[in-house]
Formats: structure tokens, sequence, C-alpha cells
């Protein structure tokens, strides 16, 4: 039986195992980091080609190996695989892939016997879980009326690989976060026509990106996973960076919402209000939730849909910890969750009636 599996092989579950390392686990025999991806690189592996490391918003370091400086005009996919690929190799990580984890439950029925963790091809018996799993796999597309009837394409940011096939079409975006505003820009750049469409006005702020509002941000996240709510979008809770690029597409009519959307035609959409817009093309920037169903046996969420933790504690149960969950979604949230996780772990081990079976 292990101690720990670390599920992901993102930046939080590699901070985990990092911390782990340094504490004393030893690796194959202690702890396993099980990863869905068919190599390193986490949820960036995905991002789209376009999408360059100068254009990418923060990426943090990894604890113990700095990233450096990458060409901004690299792809920001191919930088961070390179740099987790490194970072395994370097600490001597034990990532095994690709596992794609179909179910974690008590191997005794109750809340206090070890978890067995069942992929497709194997199984493990820990005594601890900590969560990394992200929210790629989860993209949410909302419902709309006409959804079936638009005769256009539809895709979600999940596929989105480029704008340059949307020359000379008219796209509606539908969303009000960062990806949407990056798709707007693009696609204009690539010969597209575009109609943004957002439930509310973009919330766009010029305040500084800095530790005291990153601080603010996750004191606001982390209010509602303690009451067991499901977290919010990055973009409700931060707003979107008033950037010099921004401002431009603000005064070039780009960046500038046409209301929210009320129903999808087989020619296009239609706005609130009755407004009509032909579309070729329908691009759902509508964000993603936690990619946690494996854990439904565990009997996890609350009344309120969401996971009530304490930073990475479960408060249902002791045996697994979340990282990249809530206020610890973002890069650099997801270091410190990562460490934080680690540091629990190691103490529950050691309480001799923490966790059963050790």
């Amino acid at each position: 039986m292990l101690d720990v599996v670390v599920l992901g092989a993102g930046q939080a579950g590699l901070s985990a195992a990092h911390h782990l390392l340094r504490r004393g686990l030893e690796p194959e025999r202690e702890f396993v980091v099980l990863d869905a991806n068919p190599g390193p690189g986490g949820a960036w592996r995905h991002r789209w080609p376009s999408l360059t490391f100068g254009g990418a918003h923060a990426i943090h370091d990894l604890p113990g190996m700095p990233l450096g400086e990458p060409d901004p005009a690299e792809p920001a996919s191919a930088v961070v695989a390179r740099y987790y690929g490194d970072y395994e190799r370097r600490f001597g990580l034990p990532v095994h892939r690709p596992v794609a984890v179909r179910r974690v439950g008590s191997t005794t029925g109750d809340d206090a016997g070890p978890l067995r963790v069942t992929a497709e091809d194997g199984a493990w018996e820990t005594r601890l879980l900590i969560n990394g799993t992200g929210t790629w796999d989860r993209p949410y597309w909302p419902h709309y009326p006409g959804r079936e009837l638009f005769r256009g394409r539809q895709l979600h940011t999940h596929d989105f690989r480029g704008a340059e096939q949307f020359r000379g079409q008219h796209v509606v975006v539908v969303g009000a976060g960062t990806s949407a505003v990056q798709f707007l820009l693009q696609l204009e750049r690539a010969g597209a026509t575009t109609t943004w469409s957002t439930r509310r006005p973009p919330q766009f702020t010029d305040r500084t990106f800095d530790a005291a509002w990153g601080r603010d941000v996750e004191h606001r996240v982390a209010e509602r996973t303690r009451a067991g709510l499901p977290p919010l979008s990055v973009v409700a809770t931060t707003g979107l960076p008033l950037t010099p690029e921004y401002r431009a597409g603000i005064e070039a009519g780009v960046l500038v919402s046409a209301g929210p959307l009320q129903a999808l035609v087989p020619d296009g959409v239609v706005l609130a209000g009755g407004r009509h817009v032909r579309a070729d093309a329908v691009l759902w920037a509508t964000g993603f939730r936690a990619s946690l169903d494996h854990l439904a046996p565990l009997r996890l969420r609350e009344p309120g849909g969401g996971i009530r933790t304490d930073g990475v504690r479960v408060l249902r149960d002791r045996r697994v910890l979340l990282v990249g969950y809530g206020a610890s979604a973002s890069t650099l949230g997801a270091t410190r969750a990562g460490r934080a996780a680690a540091r629990e772990a190691v103490r529950l081990l050691a309480g001799s009636s923490a966790v059963v079976g050790r």
C-alpha cells in the first residue's frame, strides 16, 4: 500500500510531488503520481498553438527550478511541456502516464480505511489522495434554445486550435473571460468578423495584478469553497486586465459586447432584445468545471454543489486533499497548494490515529 497517490501532473500535482520528495517520502514505494496525459505539460499541452508564451497569463515557477526566460514567440504549450518534462526528470518524480483514473473509493466502505484508486488498466491502494486533476477535461457548454438547429460550426475553447481557419467568416464569441478576449483579437487579425456576446458587461479593471490583488482574489474564492459552493470562474473574481492591447481592442470596437445571447437559429443567433446576427460559427468561451467525477463514490459534495474545503483539506473526508481547486486554481496558487498538501499529508501520516492502516 502507498502512503500518497497524487492525481495529475500539472502545476499543483508536480509541486505536491516535489514537496513530498523533500519531506522524505520515497518515490514508487511510498508515493506515485498518476497523469492522464500522454506526456508532460498538464492542461498547457492542449492549448492552441497561436497562444504564445508572451501572450499567456503568468506561468509561475515550480519549486526548486526556475522557468527562466523562454522565447515569448514560442507556443506556450511547447514551453510548458518542455519545462514540466525537464522538472520531472531533474527531481526523479514518479509520474505514471497515461493513466486515466475512473474511480476513487474507500476499501472499507467508510471514511476511515484506505482508498482504492482505479484506472482502466490498474489500481492502487493508498492512505491519502492529493487530487490535482484541474478542469481541462470538463468544458462547460451552457444550454440555449436552438443549439441543435444551428447549421454552422460550434466549438469550445477546449477545441480551438487557431483563428486562420475562420478567415472571411463571421464568428459569434460567447463568454466574458480572458479566452474570449484573446479569441476576438486573434479572429480580427486573421480576417474574420466577430460579435461578442456576454451575459453581463465585461468587467475590465486597471488594478495592478500584484501580490495584494492575488491574496484578495484567493480570499474571495476561499469564502465560497469554505461554504461548500462551487468556485466561480476566474474572471468573475478578478475582472479583465485593461492592458494596452485590450484598450486598443475596445477603441476599435472589437472588444465591445453586443449583450446576452437569447437563442441560436439555423443561420446564426438571436441576442437579447431580438437582434438577429448571421454567423458561420459560434465559439463557446464559456469556461470549465472542476474535473472531479472520479471522486463521486466518496460523496464529497455539499448541498450547494461544491466541495467544502479548509485550504487544501476536504472537510467531509480527511483522506483527500484538493489542489488546483477553488482558491488554488491559478498557477501561483497551485504551487502553494502543492506545498500545503504535502505538508498536510506528512502531518496526517505521522499521526498514529489520523489515518488508519499505517
